[in-house]
């Protein structure tokens, strides 16, 4: 898996998911947000890293006894045990919540590998529990079945759909109070540059508004005073 520049991941933790939204469609990009995907804690930190995924497929019942878990080899497990820290798990469940991708046991065993985040599609078991950990977790909904009555775990690191989502390892996965979205790896560090740049701008135009000023001719800034008052300010914050 590549490494993540840690400048670019310094300022994914500064944009929100719309900002990156609204680069991505700059470069005609229109489907990198997670459709139907919420944080369990809203208040946990921004979440960035490499994507490193997991995919289900329909479970067949004869190949999907509780027994499976025994395997040390299981799918499942192996995701757990070496996603690399700094990563985000990211698991292609079908948008199927009707039994969990995973539950608080293992989800805690991400976390306390360094493990940057998780998201799934589908659902998690044991989500108040979840909730309380201090790893971000994104999902569709609670769902207390275990994975095994509607879940095979098939394949790790391979390229898969999450909400409607394509998503290849070490793409960038940012996660904030909104949802999910996914940054291709090769446009990853200019995305963040430009989205931070947006940022900056539209905190200004944020401060102005509240002051009472019209959007016209501010935002986007097409008169030639906003970008005087824009530099002026700049200068003012040192940002």
């Amino acid at each position: 898996m590549a490494t993540l520049n840690p400048e670019t991941r310094a300022k994914l933790k500064t944009v929100s998911t719309a900002t990156l939204c609204t680069a991505l469609f700059k470069r005609g990009l229109r489907n990198q947000f997670i459709q139907d995907v919420r944080p369990l804690n809203p208040h946990a930190d921004t979440m960035v890293g490499e994507a490193f995924t997991l995919r289900y497929i329909p479970a067949r019942e004869d190949l999907n006894p509780v027994s499976v878990f025994q395997n040390r080899d299981h799918p499942q497990r192996k995701a757990v045990e070496e996603c690399p820290p700094d990563a985000v798990l990211v698991i292609d469940s079908r948008k199927d919540a009707r039994a969990a991708s995973a539950g608080s046991i293992l989800i805690s065993r991400l976390m306390v590998r360094g493990v940057a985040g998780v998201v799934t599609d589908g659902g998690f078991r044991d989500s108040p529990e979840i909730s309380k950990l201090a790893i971000p977790a994104y999902h569709n909904r609670p769902s207390a079945p275990t994975n095994l009555t509607h879940h095979q775990a098939l394949d790790i690191n391979v390229p898969i759909g999450c909400g409607d989502v394509p998503v290849f390892p070490g793409d960038v996965v940012v996660g904030d109070a909104e949802g999910v979205i996914i940054v291709p790896a090769g446009i990853a560090d200019e995305i963040a540059t430009e989205a931070l740049e947006m940022t900056v701008f539209e905190d200004f135009v944020t401060e102005e508004v509240l002051k009472g000023r019209s959007i016209i001719g501010l935002y986007p800034p097409t008169d030639d005073q906003s970008r005087i008052d824009f530099a002026v300010w700049r200068k003012t914050k040192g940002r």
